[in-house]
């Protein structure tokens, strides 16, 4: 198993950067595919960026494509999820996640779950 603690979540103005950080827990972290999804007020949860569990591959949303940028430290057990050019339709709950087979964009395939950091981004 493993457990993921989200921190670096705040309130930045549009334009301005964020770097959210997971801290995992458990001697397998490397081993896990890992991803960062995001809940709005009154929308679904939504597929932000993955990271293999190599570090070779990595994915990203439409949405955030060229401003975010997803990295991990297998030596340190822990991703992060660099944020710039931060715009109001960011703000959400930042989760982490963890997949011990699939690499994936879909939340069905993750097993492990943070519970969350709030991005709040004003215009």
């Amino acid at each position: 198993q493993v457990q993921l603690v989200e921190s670096g979540g705040g309130l930045v103005q549009a334009g301005g950067s964020l770097r959210l950080s997971c801290a995992a827990s458990g001697r397998t972290f490397s081993s896990y595919n890992m991803g960062w999804f995001r809940q709005a007020p009154g929308k679904e949860r939504e597929f932000v960026a993955a990271i293999r569990w190599s570090g070779s591959r990595t994915s990203y949303a439409d949405s955030v494509k060229g401003r975010f940028t997803i990295s991990r430290d297998n030596a340190k057990n822990t991703v992060s999820l660099q944020m710039n050019s931060l715009k109001p339709e960011d703000t959400a709950v930042y989760y982490c996640a963890a997949s011990g087979f699939w690499y994936s964009i879909s939340a069905a395939d993750y097993n492990y779950w943070g519970l969350g950091t709030q991005v709040t981004v004003s215009s």
